[in-house]
């Protein structure tokens, strides 16, 4: 296993590198001059000048393109160009904000995803199966703004079981307080199109003929589900949580800016509002790194999963 895991990295080599070359040339040749954006349209040349010089957007391109190389490898992207924070200061303080919200929603929505889709995978063919089925397509077919709005409204205002917006410094805090309302919403929303998903999945194995012969020898359905269709539906259950994986770091824009959280996806909107190329480089370069680490991960979980699986 040690071999496929060092020969994986090797491999991801080449891939971060395509990374690092296209995102570069796709914002040196397709953003747009950023010191016109940031001086404005009537900015005189000398002004324009001095902001390219001050940027470093008057060197050659090879030059320019090392500078991004060493910003990726030594993790010092310098300063934003609007705020003149230090990017290193802007993901260790907008992350765990992303975190607290996030983490929990991707907790949630999976284990009652799995009990979901167990559960009607159960009843499959059923009434009750059908009926959820039409639930979960009628619910799929809303946008997710909706359910912020009306969840804002009914739960806020009406209700008031929950603040609507703020933040504070106490993670418990902001847990117990602000973060139950943008998480609730978003695990109701996931879990439609997950319990479609999962139950596909259960649905799958449920044909196999190891189930059948399974019920032949006896065993009870309870068993079948929980002992062997569950195991073996992990593989594609890991598979969907590994696509899913790298959005718990880089947030969710909607949650983040209609729940006036502090958080990562946030500032990576406002960055894009302002053409903040340092801080939409940044990640963006580390979320393809990131995407790379955990399929790397999460092929060296199919084996722990599955014994059958051979690391190649």
């Amino acid at each position: 296993m040690l071999s496929y895991i060092l020969r994986r990295i090797w491999q991801m080599l080449p891939t971060l590198l395509g990374v690092i070359l296209l995102i570069f040339f796709l914002f040196k040749f397709f953003g747009g001059d950023p010191v016109e954006i940031m001086a404005g349209m009537k900015a005189s040349p000398e002004r324009l000048a001095s902001l390219r010089a001050q940027l470093g957007l008057d060197k050659s391109v090879l030059e320019q393109l090392w500078v991004f190389v060493q910003q990726v490898f030594t993790f010092n992207w310098g300063r934003s160009w609007t705020t003149n924070e230090a990017i290193s200061d802007i993901f260790s303080t907008r992350l765990p904000a992303t975190l607290t919200i996030m983490l929990p929603i991707l907790v949630l929505e999976v284990l009652l995803a799995i009990v979901a889709g167990l559960a009607v995978a159960y009843v499959r063919g059923s009434l009750t199966d059908r009926a959820i089925m039409v639930l979960t397509t009628v619910a799929m077919s809303i946008s997710f703004l909706v359910y912020i709005v009306v969840g804002q409204y009914v739960f806020g205002f009406l209700l008031g079981w929950f603040p609507v917006q703020g933040w504070t410094k106490s993670v418990w805090t902001n847990l117990i307080t602000y973060a139950p309302l943008p998480v609730f919403l978003t695990v109701l929303v996931a879990l439609a199109p997950q319990t479609r998903l999962y139950r596909s999945f259960f649905l799958d194995e449920i044909g196999q003929d190891y189930v059948r012969t399974a019920r032949a020898k006896g065993v009870t359905e309870n068993a079948i589900l929980f002992k062997h269709v569950l195991r073996n539906a992990m593989i594609p259950i890991l598979t969907n949580v590994a696509t899913g994986l790298p959005g718990v770091f880089i947030g969710s824009f909607l949650i983040e800016v209609f729940f006036s959280i502090p958080g990562l996806g946030r500032e990576i909107l406002v960055a894009v509002n302002r053409s903040d190329y340092p801080v939409i480089q940044a990640a963006t370069v580390y979320l393809a790194a990131l995407t790379m680490v955990i399929n790397l991960i999460t092929d060296v979980l199919y084996k722990f999963v599955d014994p059958r699986v051979t690391l190649k």
